[in-house]
């Protein structure tokens, strides 16, 4: 019988990577368990909860949902492609100096969704900040320290 399996290749946090994936497999099961990148976490496995967001080219995107194959030819960047090099980003850094890491499973997916934000408006508003990680639910807060951390992080990267 004849393999199904595909072959993809893709940027994953800067460096490229080629596999033989099924079709049927996740962006984030092909993330966990063939890359072990694990900060990219599964909440609700339906693309509800938005647990499982990473960037792709750029944009958040909710790896549960989407076939490993469609981020073929593209960029993706998860929790561990956001430090710059050794050192935590700023958006990293301003998150824990807020507090707006609580137990940490949504953490990962509020970083990405707040350095897009960053990237495309450098300057939001907190009402501009709430709509962009209104995708991602935290079971933890009011969301506010992470909403102050995303701001924080715009005023030291020159935004405010």
């Amino acid at each position: 019988m004849e393999s199904k399996d595909m072959e993809i290749t893709l940027t994953i946090n800067g460096g490229q990577v080629t596999a033989r994936v099924d079709p049927g497999l996740s962006l984030l099961a092909f993330l966990r368990e063939h890359l072990d990148l694990k900060g990219t976490r599964e909440g609700c496995g339906k693309g509800d909860c938005g647990n499982c967001t990473v960037l792709l080219d750029g944009q958040p995107a909710l790896s549960c949902i989407l076939f490993a194959f469609q981020a073929s030819g593209r960029s993706v960047t998860t929790i561990e492609g956001v430090s710059e090099k050794e050192r935590l980003a700023v958006i990293q850094e301003c998150f824990i100096e807020k507090g707006a890491i609580q137990c940490g499973f949504c953490t990962p997916a509020m970083i990405l969704s707040g350095k897009a934000l960053l990237e495309s408006n450098p300057r939001p508003s907190r009402e501009e900040i709430r709509e962009a990680i209104s995708g991602v639910l935290c079971r933890c807060t009011g969301y506010k320290k992470i909403i102050d951390a995303i701001e924080e992080t715009s005023l030291r990267q020159g935004g405010g």
